[in-house]
């Protein structure tokens, strides 16, 4: 999801890929066949409900948030100085989750002292320590590892 979405379109997003989900494995039409299977295969498409539909909720409810876009980038993570802007525009970034692959806001400023770029938000999902890597592996370390992981 780019950009910013009303309630409304958010809403319409997250049923969307409930629908699309639901099309492939229980088809409206009665002449299209159920997808069959045993039980482990059921709980196979349980988990891919989730990797697919669960991460277009969370996407919804990040653009919707008010606490997703910070007012005030804060001060630089790299020199401590208080003297940042934000850049013009917002990023969006790709995350990996428990829930599968997802579009989050991320805003990027700028220290007016030492000339580094930052996200103020940090690089985790979550409740995720400060600092630690992101999904794309865009922080220090191996994606996924969290800060001091072997």
């Amino acid at each position: 999801m780019a950009g910013t979405l009303t309630r409304q379109e958010a809403r319409e997003h997250v049923m969307a890929r409930v629908k699309e989900w639901l099309d492939r494995k229980m088809p409206e039409d009665s002449a299209k066949p159920v997808k069959d299977g045993e039980f482990r295969e059921w709980e196979d498409m349980a988990d891919e409900f989730d990797r697919e539909v669960t991460a277009a909720v969370v996407e919804a409810l990040a653009g919707l948030s008010s606490k997703a876009k910070l007012q005030e980038p804060g001060v630089c993570p790299s020199c401590g100085s208080g003297n940042v802007r934000w850049l013009d525009e917002d990023k969006q970034q790709e995350r990996q989750s428990k829930h599968g692959v997802m579009v989050l806001p991320r805003q990027v400023a700028r220290c007016r002292s030492c000339g580094r770029s930052f996200s103020p938000s940090g690089a985790t999902l979550a409740a995720g320590p400060a600092r630690a890597f992101d999904a794309t592996g865009s922080g220090k370390g191996v994606s996924g590892r969290r800060a001091g992981a072997l």
